[in-house]
C-alpha cells in the first residue's frame, strides 16, 4: 500500500503501521527532521481515502486551540435576537461550537474516522502532553456545557517529534513507537527515483552518495530526505547530468541550512567528495 503511494518504507515501519491500525493504538514516530515522518500520515490519508486532520504543535499551544472554542460573537447575536423576540436563547447549542483539530477528529461518524496528525509534539509545552494523555487513553473529551464526546470509531493517530526535547514516558506508553532513521543508500536512491523522476540514474547515484557521506560527517544539521529531493530537482533545473563540483558548490544552500555547515563543505571538500564518489563508481 505504501509503495503504491510512492512511499519507500522498510519492513519494520510497514509492520508498526499495520499494527497501529489493527490494534487502534496511536503511533509515535521519532526521528530527525526531514526523514519523512509527516509524509507517512499524508500517504496513509491518500492510500486509505481518509481525511487528514493536522495539528501543528508550537510553544504555548493550549487546549482551546487544540480542542474547541465557543463562537462568542454568534452567541451574543443569538442573545440579542432572543431578547428582541422575548424568547430564551440556547447559547451553548453545538452550532456555536468551533471545533479544533482534536474535537474534529473525535466527533466524526464511524465510517469517516480520519487520520489525526499531531505534528512536532516536542515544540509544545509539557502541559499539553498531560492533556493528550486523557485524549489518547479513552478517545474522549468533556465539554462542560455539552457533556462527554467519545469517538464512535477512534481516529488513526500519528504523533511526530524531532526530539528537540524528551517526551514523557506516560504518553509514549499509550502509543506504539518507531524511530524513523535516515534511509540506506539503496532506499534513498529508490526514493529519488520515485519522487524526482526527471533525475538521471547517474546523477541520482552521485547525489545520494554525496548526501550519505555528508550525514556521516560532523555537521550541525545533516540533510534529510526532503533536502535530497530538493537538491535533485534543483540540479535538474540547472540541466545537470552528473554532479559537477562548481554547481554543487553553488547549490549547497538547497541541501544545507546553516552557514557553518556550508563553510565546512564548500570548495575543496566538495571536490574531494565528488572525486571519491567517481573513483568508487565501476567503469562503464
Amino acid at each position: 500500500m505504501l509503495a503504491e503511494a510512492d512511499y519507500v518504507a522498510d519492513r519494520s515501519l510497514a509492520t508498526v503501521l499495520f499494527l497501529a491500525m489493527r490494534l487502534k493504538r496511536p503511533l509515535f514516530l521519532e526521528g530527525e527532521a526531514g526523514v519523512g515522518k509527516t509524509e507517512i500520515a499524508k500517504v496513509l490519508s491518500t492510500a486509505l481515502g481518509r481525511r487528514l486532520i493536522r495539528m501543528q504543535c508550537y510553544e504555548g499551544l493550549d487546549t482551546a486551540s487544540a480542542l474547541y472554542e465557543w463562537n462568542y460573537p454568534a452567541q451574543m447575536l443569538a442573545i440579542r435576537q432572543a431578547e428582541a423576540g422575548s424568547t430564551a436563547a440556547d447559547v451553548f447549542d453545538p452550532r456555536f461550537l468551533i471545533r479544533r483539530p482534536i474535537l474534529e477528529a473525535l466527533d466524526t461518524p464511524p465510517e469517516g474516522a480520519p487520520i489525526l496528525l499531531i505534528d512536532e509534539l516536542d515544540r509544545a509545552d509539557e502541559a499539553f502532553e498531560a492533556f493528550l494523555l486523557e485524549v489518547l487513553s479513552d478517545f474522549q473529551v468533556t465539554i462542560p456545557e455539552l457533556g462527554p464526546i467519545k469517538a464512535a470509531e477512534p481516529p488513526i493517530v500519528i504523533i511526530t517529534t524531532n526530539r528537540t526535547r524528551e517526551i514523557h514516558d506516560a504518553l509514549k506508553r499509550r502509543c506504539l513507537y518507531h524511530w524513523v532513521d535516515y534511509p540506506s543508500m539503496a532506499r534513498e536512491r529508490e526514493i529519488v527515483r520515485r519522487k524526482a523522476p526527471g533525475v538521471g540514474e547517474r546523477l541520482a547515484d552521485e547525489i545520494v552518495a554525496f548526501v550519505q557521506e555528508l550525514r556521516s560527517g560532523d555537521l550541525f544539521k545533516p540533510p534529510g530526505v526532503a533536502e535530497t529531493l530538493d537538491w535533485a530537482q534543483a540540479l535538474v533545473e540547472l540541466d545537470q547530468m552528473v554532479l559537477e563540483p562548481g554547481t554543487a558548490d553553488d547549490t549547497l544552500g538547497v541541501l544545507l541550512k546553516y552557514q557553518d555547515d556550508i563553510a565546512k563543505v564548500r570548495g575543496s571538500t566538495v571536490q574531494r567528495m565528488i572525486d571519491e564518489i567517481r573513483n568508487r563508481r565501476p567503469p562503464m
